[in-house]
C-alpha cells in the first residue's frame, strides 16, 4: 500500500488527484489524505445549483467542485480532514463501508472518543454526524473515500449549503442534512487536522506491512494540473454535468411581480418563460428567445441582460434585480 500526503489545499487539485490515481497505480492499493481550502464538493449525480447557495459561495470565493462518486453534497474547509481508500475491486463487498472506515473507527475510539459506524456510510458520535462516505468503481478500481469533522466553521457550512428548495424540480439525488458535528469536542486538546493526519498514517501503517510513504513527483503533479484545466475547475463538469432540471423563481418588485420558469438540459436553458403583473412596451417573448441555448450560469444570463433595455421588457427595473430572479 502507499500513502498519500497530498501537497494541495486545493479542492479542483485533490479532487482530481483522486482520478490521477486510478491511472497512476491501476492495480496498487493506495490510502490518500488531503485538506481542502473551503469548498463544496457535489456528489456526481446531482444539480450543482439546487445544492448550494450560489450568492454565499460567490462572496466567499468558494470552490465547488463535483467529484467522481455519488452521494450528497458536503463542504470542506481546513478544519475537515478528507481520506479516501483506493483497491483493486472485487476484493471487497462494494456495500460495505465498514472495512474502510474501521481504521478510522479504532483511533478514535483509542483516543476515547465513541464514535460508531450507523447505517450504510456515516460516522456518528452521541447520535451526531462527523464523517459521511462514498465509493465508486471505476477503470477495475474502487475508492472508498470519506470525511473528518475536526474543527470546521460550522456557520458557514450552514450559510454554503442553505438553498431554496422550491426553485428546482428536478430527479436528481438530494442531499441529507444531518446534525453534525466537530471532533473537536471530544478530542485531546491540540488535536487539529495535521495532527489527526498523522495520528490516521500511524494506524494505517501500524495495519499495513510494508506500507510506502509515496510523494507525488513534479510529473504527477504536471498531469493533475492538466486533469484540472481540462475537467474539474471547468463549468461544464461542476454545474453543466447536472441533470435536466425546471427552475423557477418570483420576485417582487416596485414594477410589479415578475416569475422566471426554465427547463435546463445539461446546464443550457432549453425553454423560458416569463410571467408576471408589469407592464412592457416590448414583447417579452423576445427576451425569453434570447435566453435559450445559454448557461444557467451568472456570468451568461448577466451578458444577455445587460445587453437590454430592460425598462422596455418589465418597466421601471434595475438590472440586479432581473438577475436574482435567475438564481
Amino acid at each position: 500500500m502507499y500513502i498519500i500526503d497530498s501537497p494541495s489545499n486545493n479542492a479542483y487539485f485533490n479532487i482530481a488527484t483522486e482520478e490521477f490515481l486510478l491511472s497512476r497505480f491501476p492495480t496498487e492499493d493506495l490510502f490518500l489524505l488531503y485538506v481542502n481550502a473551503p469548498s463544496i464538493i457535489v456528489g456526481k449525480f446531482q444539480n450543482t445549483l439546487a445544492e448550494i447557495n450560489l450568492d454565499f459561495v460567490k462572496e466567499k470565493g468558494i470552490k465547488v467542485v463535483r467529484r467522481m462518486s455519488g452521494g450528497g453534497t458536503v463542504y470542506h474547509d481546513l478544519g475537515n480532514l478528507n481520506f479516501s481508500f483506493h483497491t483493486v475491486l472485487g476484493q471487497h463487498d462494494f456495500m460495505d463501508f465498514s472495512i474502510f472506515t474501521e481504521p478510522v473507527l479504532t483511533l478514535l475510539n483509542g483516543l476515547g472518543v465513541p464514535a460508531v459506524l450507523q447505517g450504510r456510510n456515516d460516522l456518528l458520535v452521541e447520535g451526531r454526524k462527523f464523517s459521511g462516505n462514498a465509493k465508486l468503481a471505476r477503470q477495475g478500481k474502487m475508492i472508498q473515500h470519506g470525511t473528518i469533522l475536526i474543527d470546521s466553521e460550522m456557520e458557514i457550512l450552514a450559510d454554503a449549503l442553505k438553498v431554496n428548495p422550491l426553485k428546482f424540480i428536478d430527479k436528481a439525488t438530494k442531499s441529507n442534512r444531518s446534525r453534525v458535528v466537530n471532533l473537536r469536542e471530544y478530542l485531546p486538546a491540540g488535536t487539529g487536522t495535521e495532527e489527526m493526519k498523522d495520528l490516521l498514517k500511524e494506524e494505517i501503517i501500524k495495519n499495513n506491512p510494508g506500507a510506502q510513504r509515496y510523494t507525488l513527483t513534479e510529473d504527477d503533479v504536471a498531469q493533475i494540473e492538466k486533469l484540472v484545466a481540462e475537467k474539474y475547475e471547468t463549468w461544464d463538469w461542476n454545474f453543466g454535468f447536472s441533470p435536466n432540471y425546471n427552475y423557477r423563481k418570483a420576485i417582487k418588485v416596485p414594477a410589479g411581480f415578475i416569475e422566471v420558469h426554465l427547463d435546463v438540459v445539461k446546464g443550457n436553458i432549453d425553454k423560458a418563460k416569463i410571467f408576471g403583473d408589469f407592464f412592457a412596451a416590448k414583447p417579452i417573448e423576445e427576451l425569453e428567445e434570447k435566453l435559450l441555448g445559454q448557461k444557467h450560469e451568472d456570468a451568461e444570463i448577466k451578458k444577455i441582460l445587460v445587453s437590454e433595455d430592460l425598462t422596455e421588457y418589465f418597466g421601471k427595473v434595475t438590472l440586479e434585480e432581473i438577475i436574482q430572479l435567475f438564481f
